[in-house]
């Protein structure tokens, strides 16, 4: 089964993660097999690396919600696994730069780790009761883990927020 991943870089700051293409598709790659929910042959996800300035706008659109965040995930239409369109994936730069260093991440870490958040969306996971929040949460984990990335929410609280979606 092949998932094509497109990607659209509009911001230069993005270039400080060395192979940023690479890093998204190991990830998406990672996600996929993880997760193993079966995906329609050449179904397509597309990644947006953008500013904050231009996240905080389709926040604002999309969710009426009038400030930037770190990821947006925008699902296609229909069932992920029939689904020729995935969705679309938006990060912040800025937002995801400041809350890597702020939580002692890498940035190509804490990058890898909202990519993921945003696909397990697109697949139909999400974190709006405990239960689901737990459950979206180990999945991360286990794709983190397979691709060396450390537990993002090792000495945490579990968050139960859409602030990140």
């Amino acid at each position: 089964m092949s998932l094509r991943v497109e990607m659209n870089v509009e911001t230069d700051d993005w270039a400080t993660i060395p192979d940023l293409s690479g890093l998204a598709e190991r990830v998406v790659a990672a996600c996929q097999r993880i997760s193993e929910v079966e995906l329609r042959d050449g179904a397509e996800v597309s990644l947006l690396f953008a500013d904050d300035a231009a996240i905080r706008v389709l926040n604002a659109r999309w969710r009426q919600i009038d400030k930037p965040t770190n990821v947006l995930s925008f699902p296609g239409v229909g069932e992920a696994e029939t689904a020729m369109v995935l969705g679309d994936i938006a990060l912040a730069f800025e937002t995801t730069q400041r809350e890597a260093q702020a939580e002692g991440k890498t940035l190509a870490d804490h990058t890898a780790h909202l990519i993921v958040h945003g696909f397990l969306h697109l697949l139909g996971f999400d974190h709006e009761t405990d239960e689901e929040a737990e459950d979206m949460e180990a999945m991360e984990r286990d794709i983190l883990k397979s691709l060396g990335v450390p537990d993002p929410y090792a000495g945490t609280t579990p968050v139960n927020e859409a602030a990140i979606r």
